[in-house]
C-alpha cells in the first residue's frame, strides 16, 4: 500500500496535463508541467522581446526593452492546479530592473534646482550687478515609478514624466533692499605728500569688497595687515606720545578714522576704537579712530541679518568709504561738540646754531560725540565717546651765545 500510494503521488505531479488545457491563450495540454512553463514562457519573452517601454520627456525620450524588462510568473501554482481541460489565465507582471535607480537617475537628468535672485558685488563702478534667478523643475519619482509599472503591465503606452515647476521665493527687488547704500563718508588728504597718500590707497585698497556676514566682526587690523616695509608700506608722519614723527604707515590712521564715520552712521555696532593723541585735521573732535601694531585696533560688529558690504575708492586727493547692507529703518548723524579749549603752553626753548621754530604747538581740545538716531518723529541723541586732546607747545631753537674777545688795552703814545 505503502509503494502503491508513492507511485500515485509521483505520477500525479510528474504526469501530463489533460488534453484541451490553454493556459493565457497558449495549448499546453497533453505536456508535462515542465514542458508547459517551458512554452508558456518562450511565449512571454517573445512577445516582450517586440516591445519596448518609452519614457518621454518634452525632448528626451529614454527607451528600455528585454531584458531591462523582466517578469514574474504564476504558471507553476497555475499548472499544478489544472484538473481537466479548459482556458486557464495565469498572472505574468512585467518589472523593469533597476526602476528606482532609473527613476532616481531621470528625474535629477530633468530636474533643476530654483536659482534665487542674487547680486554680485564689485569693487568699482556699480556697487552691485543684479541678477533675476530662475525657477527650478522637480520630478515626481513616486509617481513615475507607478506609470512605468502601469505601463508595463498594460499596453506599454509612452510614459510621460510629470515635474512641476520649482518658484523662486524672492525677487531682486529683495536683493535690492538688502544691499542698499546706507552711509558713504569722505575725508581729504594732500595728493602732494606722496609716500602718505600711498599708504591711504594700500589700506583702502586692501579693505576694498570686504563682505561682513551677519553677527560677523570686521578687524581693520586683521584685513590690513601689519604695517610693514615688507608689506608695501612707506615712512610717513605718524602721531606717537603727542608728537609727529616718522613711522611706517603713516597715513594709515586716516582710514580707520573714515571707516569708523561710515561704520558707525550706518547703524553698526562699534566695538572698538582708540583717539588719537593729538586732535587730526581731516575730521572734527571725537570723530577719530586711531590704530596702531596689534594693540590699537578698529572693530565694529554685524549686526542686521543679512550682510554688509564695504566699499573703499580713492581719488586723487580723498578716500571715501561706503557702506551697503539692509537699513535698519533709522536714519543717523553725528554730533560733534567741543567742551573745552586747552591753551597752549609756554614755548619750550632749545639751544642751537641758529634761531628757528622747530615745530609749530597747538591748543587742546576735550569733546563729546553724540550720535543721533531718527526715525519717524522720532530722535534719539546718545553720548557715545568722551575725548581729550592735549596741548602741544611750540618748540623754539635759539641761536647760542658766544664769548667776544676782550678789547687791547689803550696806551698814551709818548
Amino acid at each position: 500500500m505503502f509503494i502503491a500510494s508513492a507511485l500515485f503521488l509521483c505520477c500525479g505531479f510528474t504526469g501530463r496535463l489533460p488534453r484541451g488545457v490553454t493556459v493565457n491563450g497558449v495549448e499546453v495540454g497533453g505536456m508535462t508541467i515542465n514542458a508547459a512553463k517551458s512554452a508558456l514562457r518562450r511565449g512571454v519573452e517573445g512577445s516582450l522581446k517586440q516591445k519596448q517601454l518609452r519614457i518621454c520627456a518634452d525632448e528626451r525620450v529614454y527607451e528600455y526593452s528585454y531584458p531591462e524588462i523582466d517578469y514574474k510568473d504564476g504558471f507553476t501554482d497555475t499548472l499544478l492546479s489544472v484538473r481537466k481541460s479548459g482556458e486557464y489565465s495565469s498572472p505574468v507582471h512585467y518589472f523593469l530592473n533597476g526602476a528606482d535607480e532609473i527613476a532616481a537617475n531621470i528625474c535629477a537628468d530633468l530636474s533643476r534646482p530654483a536659482v534665487e535672485p542674487y547680486a554680485l558685488f564689485n569693487t568699482a563702478g556699480e556697487a552691485f550687478t543684479y541678477f533675476e534667478g530662475s525657477d527650478g523643475i522637480e520630478c515626481d519619482k513616486a509617481k513615475l515609478l507607478d506609470d512605468i509599472s502601469s505601463s508595463l503591465n498594460g499596453n506599454f503606452e509612452d510614459v510621460r514624466i510629470c515635474t512641476r515647476v520649482v518658484t523662486r521665493t524672492q525677487t531682486v527687488e529683495n536683493v535690492r533692499a538688502r544691499t542698499r547704500r546706507l552711509y558713504s563718508f569722505t575725508t581729504y588728504f594732500d595728493a602732494d605728500n606722496t609716500d602718505r597718500s600711498s599708504n591711504i590707497r594700500l589700506a583702502a585698497q586692501k579693505i576694498n569688497g570686504t563682505v561682513i556676514e551677519s553677527g560677523g566682526t570686521f578687524s581693520f587690523n586683521q584685513v590690513v595687515g601689519a604695517r610693514t616695509e615688507e608689506n608695501g608700506f612707506k615712512s610717513a608722519k605718524i602721531i606717537e606720545n603727542g608728537k609727529f614723527v616718522m613711522g611706517v604707515g603713516g597715513g594709515v590712521c586716516q582710514v580707520s578714522t573714515t571707516l569708523y564715520n561710515a561704520a558707525l552712521l550706518s547703524g553698526l555696532s562699534v566695538e572698538e576704537y582708540h583717539p588719537h593723541s593729538l586732535q587730526v585735521s581731516y575730521v572734527a573732535p571725537s570723530r577719530d579712530a586711531m590704530v596702531s601694531g596689534n594693540y590699537f585696533d578698529l572693530k565694529f560688529r554685524n549686526n542686521r541679518k543679512t550682510p554688509i558690504y564695504i566699499r573703499v575708492n580713492c581719488t586723487l586727493n580723498s578716500v571715501c568709504c561706503t557702506v551697503y547692507g539692509e537699513e535698519d529703518g533709522y536714519a543717523y548723524s553725528f554730533s560733534s561738540k567741543v567742551t573745552a579749549s586747552l591753551p597752549r603752553p609756554e614755548p619750550v626753548v632749545v639751544q642751537g646754531d641758529e634761531d628757528k621754530i622747530i615745530s609749530y604747538g597747538r591748543e587742546g581740545t576735550e569733546s563729546e560725540g553724540y550720535l543721533i538716531r531718527q526715525r519717524g518723529g522720532e530722535e534719539i541723541s546718545e553720548l557715545i565717546r568722551r575725548d581729550k586732546y592735549p596741548a602741544v607747545a611750540d618748540v623754539i631753537q635759539k641761536a647760542r651765545e658766544t664769548e667776544q674777545p676782550d678789547a687791547p688795552e689803550e696806551t698814551e703814545s709818548a
